[in-house]
């Protein structure tokens, strides 16, 4: 009885240990890709003058090879904020920042995810 009260203790312990690094591992992977995704919104505007419209055209002129999954929320949600285009003649707005639509305290809870 002991021995079986140990390996399930020794059990519950792994569990958590693993879902904090499945975890870990999906905030990783979420600030790399806001990170990109926001580097090619402005390598996009300095190259083309313009700002996207949409994260598709990230794709369609290659800067991005496909818009990813959100590991948050394991859905291509994202949030994108728009602004003034200032390399339009009228006025404008293009996409100047992408957001994550997860609205979880990240795991530090020093914020959300939806403000990274």
């Amino acid at each position: 009885m002991i021995v079986i009260s140990i390996i399930v203790i020794l059990a519950m312990i792994a569990i958590g240990m693993y879902s904090k690094t499945v975890l870990a591992a999906k905030e990783a992977t979420l600030r790399q890709d806001l990170h990109t995704m926001n580097r090619m919104l402005d390598q996009y505007a300095a190259d083309k003058g313009k700002l996207p419209q949409s994260l598709e055209d990230l794709v369609g002129a290659g800067y991005l090879s496909e818009i990813p999954i959100d590991p948050i929320t394991d859905q291509k949600d994202w949030v994108l904020e728009f602004g003034d285009d200032p390399g339009a003649t009228d006025s404008s707005q293009g996409v100047v920042r992408v957001r994550s639509a997860a609205t979880d305290v990240a795991s530090d809870g020093s914020s959300r995810y939806s403000e990274w």
